[in-house]
Parts: C-alpha cells; sequence; structure tokens
C-alpha cells in the first residue's frame, strides 16, 4: 500500500469482532473482488443448487401426508430453505470462493499526484493561497516519500491535464477548472501505464457543470482510485454571489421582459440591496431587494423593457456591499435577440360585440402585432379587416395548412365549434401542435361549452376540462384578481411594483358577464380568477401545447376596463397588448436555430442546432442547412449542419469559437433552388469569468468523486493556519 491509501486509526470493538469472524478487516471485503477460482464452469454451479433445491422440495413434499399435525407448511417451508441453503454453501466451497484485493506494488505502480492550477486556487485565505497550501502538503515530505517507494508523474490541472516536472511550474493563474475532463484525459493518455492511484489536490471548483458517469466509469474500469485532498474554505463570510439569471433568449421589440433572478449570501442576512440590469450604460430596470438568510438560495423577480431592435448584452447585477471578499460573482451576462418583424394574428368572431370593436382598438397603436379579423354578421357574410391582399380570406376560415400557417396567432371568439369543418378543426389543432403558433379562446354565447367545444375533436386542445352542460355564459357581473402565478406573469403586469399591481387588478371595473370554464388541466396555469357572486372560477388559463401554447379568457366583457375608467387610462389596451405578443412571442418560423448555451465562458466549444420546417411545418429531413459565422477579429466561418439520424428535421454541428467576443450566426436552410428559411442567432465567448464564481470548496464533488472511484479523501483544507498534514 502507498502512503496516500494508508488510513491511521485505532480499530472499535465492531471492527475487530469483523476481523475475528472472518480473518480479514472490513475494508478488504468493501474493496475486494469475490470470484471463484474451481475450473468448472459457474453454470453447473448454479445448475446443482437449483437441481438440489428441487430435489429436497421433492422430498420433503412426498413425506407430507405421513408428517406430524403440529408440522405445518410454513414450518416444512423453512427446513427446506434451511437444507437447501447448507446444500448451496457445500456447493460453493467446491468452486474454491477467494476475495480478490488490487494492490499497489512498489517500484511497478505509477501514482499520478494532480494539481489544481485555476485561478480559485490563487484565491487568498488565512495568510497564504490555496496552491500555496497544497505546495506546503507537497513539500512536507508526502511528495518525496512517494518517489522513493512508486513512480510518482506530477500534473496540473485547468481545461485539461498536463505533466510537469515541479512545483514550480505551478502558477494558480488558468482560468477555467474541468476536474472530469482532466481525469479522463489522464486516464486515456495513460492508458497503457500501470497507473496505481491518482492523488487530487484542488478546491473543487469545477467549471464544466460536474463529472460526468462516463469518465468515473473509466477511472472504475481501469481500478483508479481518486484520492482527493479539498482545499478553501467552504463558507465565504462575506459574499453575495448571483447563482443564475433567466431570461428569453428572444423577445419582440418594446416588450416587456421578465427575469428570474437566483442569487445567495453569507454575512449580509436582512440589508437591502439594489438589483439592476443595465444595457450598456443604460440602466433597464432596478429594483430594492431583501438579502434572506445566509446560504440561502434567493430567487427575485425583475421587468425590463426589451428596447429597439437588435442584439442586447444585459448585465443583471447586484451594487457590491462593504467588506465583501469577491465582487466579481456580482455580476452576469445575458443574451437577447431582439427583433422587430410582424407578428399577424388572425382574429374569427362569431358576432358582432364590444369586446371585438376594443380589441381591436388595442392593438391599432401596436406596431409589432397585426390583426386580421374576420367578423361574421349575418350566417354567410363575413366582414374582414386588417388584410394584405383582397383574396386574403375570401372564402372563408383556411382550410389548408399554408394559408392558417402564414398567420402566428389565433383568437376565436363567439364561434361554436361546429362552425369549423372537420378538416379546419384538425387544421386549429396542428397550428398550435405542429404549427408551434398561439391559440385564444374568448368567452360567449357560441364559445366553450355552450358552443359544443367540449365535445368537439379540439378538446384536448384546451388547458381547461370544460363543463358537461350548457348555459354556462352568464350576462351577472363579475371581477377579477391576481394569483400567486398570474402575479410573476407579464402578461398581467398592469403596473411595476408586484403589490401595486395585484392591488390594482383588485381595483378594475367589474366585468359584465363571465363563462364557468370547467376545471384547469394539470399542466395548466391559472393566471387569474373572477368573483362571481359567491364563486370563484378561473378567469384566464393557459398551458403549452405541442410546439405552441393555448389561453382560455373566460369573459366578454374586459372593454368596461376602458369604457368605465378615464379617457387617458391605458390599463385595458395595456392588458390585450400583453396577452397578444405573449400569443406570438414564442411563435417559430420555418427554421429555428439555438444553442445550449449563449455565453461560453472560457470554452468556446459550440453545439448549434437548427429545427427546419417546410411550408406545412413539416421536417424537412432533406434540406441544405449551413450557418455563416461572423465573429471579432475579422472572424469568418461557413459551417455546414447535418441532419440528426434521431430526430428528422432537426440539424447539428459543432464548432469553436477561439477568440473571445460575440459572435452572430446566420443559418439558412435550401430545398434544391427554394429557400426554406433563415434565422439569426448571437453568442459570446467571455474568458476568465467561469473562476469568479462558487470559490468555496466544493467538498461534496470531491467527496463523491473519492467514493465512486474507490478513493478516500484523505485530507481537505481547514480554517486554521496549521492544517493537518498527510496520513
Amino acid at each position: 500500500m502507498c502512503a496516500a491509501n494508508r488510513i491511521v486509526a485505532t480499530p472499535g470493538p465492531g471492527l475487530i469482532m469483523f476481523e475475528f469472524l472472518f480473518d480479514y478487516p472490513r475494508s478488504v471485503f468493501s474493496k475486494g473482488q469475490i470470484v471463484l477460482l474451481g475450473s468448472w464452469p459457474k453454470w453447473v454451479l448454479a445448475a446443482l443448487i437449483l437441481a438440489a433445491a428441487a430435489g429436497l422440495a421433492l422430498a420433503i413434499w412426498s413425506r407430507l401426508s405421513r408428517a406430524a399435525p403440529s408440522m405445518k407448511k410454513w414450518r416444512l417451508g423453512v427446513i427446506w430453505l434451511l437444507q437447501s441453503s447448507l446444500v448451496a454453501l457445500l456447493l460453493i466451497l467446491l468452486w474454491e470462493p477467494a476475495i480478490m484485493v488490487a494492490e499497489l506494488k512498489p517500484q511497478q505502480n505509477i501514482i499520478a499526484v494532480v494539481v489544481d492550477d485555476s485561478r480559485s486556487m490563487a484565491i487568498s485565505e488565512d495568510g497564504s493561497t490555496r496552491q500555496a497550501q497544497a505546495t506546503k502538503a507537497l513539500e512536507g515530505g508526502v511528495l518525496t516519500e512517494l518517489q522513493k517507494r512508486f513512480q510518482t508523474r506530477l500534473y496540473r490541472l485547468d481545461a485539461g491535464a498536463s505533466m510537469i516536472s515541479g512545483l514550480d511550474q505551478l502558477h494558480a493563474s488558468a482560468p477555467v477548472t474541468h476536474i472530469g475532463d482532466g481525469l479522463k484525459q489522464l486516464s486515456e493518455e495513460t492508458a497503457d501505464l500501470p497507473i496505481g492511484a491518482v492523488v487530487l489536490l484542488s478546491d473543487g471548483a469545477d467549471n464544466s457543470g460536474g463529472i460526468d458517469a462516463d469518465t468515473v466509469a473509466a477511472l472504475r474500469n481501469r481500478r483508479i482510485p481518486i484520492h482527493t485532498v479539498g482545499f478553501g474554505r467552504e463558507q465565504v463570510p462575506h459574499d453575495v454571489e448571483i447563482n443564475d439569471v433567466t431570461v428569453a433568449s428572444r423577445a419582440l421589440a418594446d416588450s416587456r421582459l421578465a427575469a428570474t433572478v437566483t442569487l445567495h449570501q453569507r454575512g449580509y442576512a436582512g440589508q437591502k440591496v439594489a438589483l439592476k440590469v443595465r444595457d450598456g450604460d443604460k440602466i433597464l430596470a432596478a429594483r430594492e431587494i431583501t438579502l434572506g438568510p445566509d446560504g440561502n438560495l434567493q430567487t427575485e423577480n425583475l421587468l425590463f423593457n426589451a428596447g429597439a431592435a437588435g442584439s442586447k448584452s444585459l448585465q443583471f447585477a447586484i451594487d457590491p456591499l462593504a467588506g465583501e471578499e469577491n465582487k466579481a460573482n456580482n455580476t452576469v451576462t445575458r443574451l437577447v435577440n431582439v427583433q422587430s418583424g410582424k407578428h399577424r394574428i388572425l382574429y374569427i368572431e362569431g358576432e358582432p360585440r364590444w369586446e371585438f370593436k376594443f380589441i381591436r382598438r388595442a392593438e391599432e397603436t401596436d406596431r409589432i402585432v397585426q390583426l386580421v379579423s374576420m367578423l361574421r354578421t349575418t350566417e354567410n357574410k363575413i366582414y374582414r379587416q386588417g388584410i394584405d391582399d383582397p383574396k386574403e380570406l375570401a372564402d372563408g376560415f383556411p382550410s389548408k395548412p399554408e394559408d392558417l400557417f402564414g398567420y402566428d396567432g389565433l383568437v376565436i371568439g363567439s364561434v361554436e365549434a361546429g362552425y369549423f369543418t372537420p378538416t379546419q378543426q384538425d387544421l386549429i389543432q396542428q397550428f398550435v401542435d405542429r404549427r408551434g403558433g398561439g391559440l385564444l379562446l374568448l368567452g360567449g354565447r357560441f364559445s366553450l361549452a355552450d358552443g359544443g367545444w367540449g365535445a368537439s375533436s379540439m378538446a384536448d386542445l384546451l388547458p381547461v376540462t370544460l363543463p358537461n352542460r350548457k348555459d354556462t355564459f352568464q350576462r351577472e357581473p363579475a371581477t377579477a384578481e391576481l394569483t400567486p402565478a398570474g402575479a410573476e406573469s407579464i402578461i398581467c403586469r398592469l403596473v411595476e411594483d408586484p403589490a401595486k399591481n395585484a392591488d390594482r387588478w383588485k381595483k378594475l371595473p367589474y366585468m359584465m358577464n363571465y363563462q364557468d370554464p370547467g376545471t384547469p388541466k394539470p399542466g395548466a396555469a391559472v393566471l387569474a380568477q373572477m368573483n362571481a357572486g359567491s364563486r370563484k372560477m378561473p378567469l384566464l388559463v393557459t398551458q403549452n401545447y405541442g410546439r405552441g401554447r393555448v389561453a382560455v379568457l373566460a369573459t366578454e366583457g374586459t372593454w368596461r376596463w376602458q369604457m368605465s375608467q378615464p379617457v387617458d387610462d391605458k390599463t385595458h389596451d395595456f392588458f390585450w397588448q400583453q396577452l397578444m405578443r405573449w400569443l406570438v412571442s414564442d411563435t417559430p418560423g420555418h427554421v429555428t436555430s439555438s444553442v445550449p448555451n449563449q455565453i461560453l465562458l472560457d470554452d468556446g466549444h459550440l453545439d448549434l442546432s437548427a429545427d427546419v420546417r417546410d411550408k406545412n411545418y413539416m421536417p424537412a429531413a432533406d434540406a441544405l442547412v449551413e450557418a455563416h459565422i461572423l465573429g471579432p477579429q475579422g472572424i469568418a466561418a461557413a459551417v455546414p449542419l447535418v441532419q440528426d439520424p434521431n430526430t428528422p428535421g432537426v440539424f447539428r454541428a459543432e464548432w469553436t469559437a477561439d477568440k473571445p467576443g460575440a459572435y452572430t450566426a446566420e443559418v439558412s436552410a435550401t430545398r434544391g433552388q427554394e429557400e426554406i428559411g433563415r434565422d439569426v442567432l448571437n453568442f459570446q465567448r467571455m474568458d476568465g469569468v467561469a473562476e469568479n464564481f462558487h470559490t468555496e470548496q466544493n467538498r461534496e464533488l470531491l467527496e463523491k468523486l473519492s467514493a465512486e472511484t474507490g478513493g478516500r479523501e484523505i485530507w481537505r483544507g481547514r480554517r486554521d493556519s496549521n492544517p493537518r498534514p498527510l496520513p
């Protein structure tokens, strides 16, 4: 055994008894592997055990009629089990069982000593850096002792592992730590060498998201234990850190966005800080928040206007506090691609009513959303508004995919389900599921349950299970109020402050009618509810469906939010513009490109994918797809994307952004001479950022790595200045 494998401890009574009974300590059985040394095949052993058990069962069964009454069947079963176990044990002994334990051979096995050389190891604690502590531990005789007994190789670890000749080549300056990649590389490069063990000295601050199962499996297959030595404090006494920011990667121009910021802190519980989002030097939004208990994850929401079209690099930041030890982890960058193209919504209304008029009026001032409407004035007469061509909708509601799929959203008012042919009903479902469009159904005399929607083929499409009855539409007053889900939704944010927004909803004028929408489905979100007399019912319900989304607004009376308030009050317009933008904001085009992360921290590897659909939004597996990438310092590349064999219509490519900076990728798809579509994607490589986050010692990762590879956590850094040496 090498010094790194030896544990200095006094065995307790339990360990002494175990060794007395089994001749070897418990560690031998936990690390060893039981084998059978007999020359006969193992299947013969299994066959003999089964045959013996069957023979004993038959012998006992044949004597069952002559057995004493006291010998009940369960007692005979116990006797059979004991006899079978004894025979099985005797047979196993004939196959010569043994326990095989791997042991390091002096001057034959190689010990790999791997030292983390990333920037986080340069953090100074208690008067010395983490790397200085690691070097001191090795120079204190441990490395010399290992070199006397074993062949020893010294490695530095950052994005990978590289062999060095001495500790003086360590500088703690690498911008990234990939522990898993480094160990995997070391395992592959030493495949023909007798590596007996790895001693890893690190703070465990891995930037790659963890160590994958394949790396651990490769180490275990080679029987290479990883003995970990941890450095650094497990808790930073005074620090505020933003863990993550979630925000949509695409947005419509002049639309409001919601960002979810996750953070934690130590040493500042109860203090108030400013949470801000900036676009360059411009502050888009700022909010004062109160920091929660030490160490707890805290989630805050921030609303801001996306602004004009273009690629935005947004910084989400918390102002540094007095005495904060690490101020570099207070800021996180996210990219948002703001688009300005027109999004068309088809609105079909079954009868003239006030709601139709006020919805159209609200959308007239929205330069992003174009409302195209069909109003059924009589049984066989349709009044069209907002059309681009006299032929558009001339034959009524579309019955072909290429006609309906040209819209991004669909609003259906007081229209009975039977108005649509079976082909059109299927087309509406495919508009949401396959096209990825948004569908909004409004309350009315001929809609929802009163319009037979619950008994139609479109029932599965709805976010609610409609009542199994008629007369669900009532011309009685009802008031609206937000739910917790609605308080966090952009659709329902009439006022920036959450508390004032909830109060604003309660003070909205009452609606003159309501409709019972039934029961929300398990995956649905109720954003607002209505109070009708003593009853509470869902008012606004949303749900994702396939590639798209569906909503139900169970009233036709929101127009009173305009008529019963001052002329300059824009509450009604504001609500409907946000609802309509939500309806179309995520509707995909014929080509939709994406990457797992738009911010590449230190590592420029990029996994690019594109979902390509033809004019009917069917997967275009035979398309020719290419990405044209422009980057800093004149970087230009044409990258072909290859069809994913498991997902028709999805194309993938790998590429590496060699230099830090902002990149733009335009993905185009063609079929023959016809262009299917194109999409623009932005991403950014940022170096020297990852090591600023999660700087505490990740003891959990180090312990798990040791446990899963058969190694031990043989030492870890402490807060005191005289750390305990390696055993």
